[in-house]
């Protein structure tokens, strides 16, 4: 197991990341190279944003978890206009804001940690 896997704030991320595809699912056809690219791309970003940051120094990685906290809120975003636009029901809308909430909150505290 590499070293990035073991962080807990990782392995949500790629559980959020497939929960961002289960609920795009949803979103129209029409949709298909817009809306649901984009928030599949940011979703996938967090994880990989960790991954990446991981293999390298200390001020580093802690950039690449501010990207990966860019990228949640990206996600974010693009939820909330997809719930506006009648694409994601409130309840999904809902989870997916509390589980990016937890995100965003270990990201902060991995972050704190790194450049105290």
């Amino acid at each position: 197991m590499l070293n990035f896997e073991k962080l807990e704030v990782w392995q949500k991320s790629i559980a959020f990341a497939g929960l961002i595809y289960r609920l795009s699912r949803m979103f129209p056809k029409e949709e298909q190279f817009g809306l649901t690219n984009q928030i599949r791309r940011a979703g996938n970003s967090i994880a990989s944003n960790i991954a990446e940051g991981s293999a390298r120094p200390s001020a580093d990685f802690a950039k690449f978890l501010g990207y990966a906290t860019g990228s949640l809120y990206e996600v974010v975003t693009q939820a909330t206009i997809a719930r506006n636009e009648g694409f994601l029901p409130q309840a999904n809308y809902e989870h997916a804001y509390t589980d990016a909430e937890e995100i965003s909150r270990m990201l902060s505290g991995l972050r704190r940690s790194l450049v105290e």
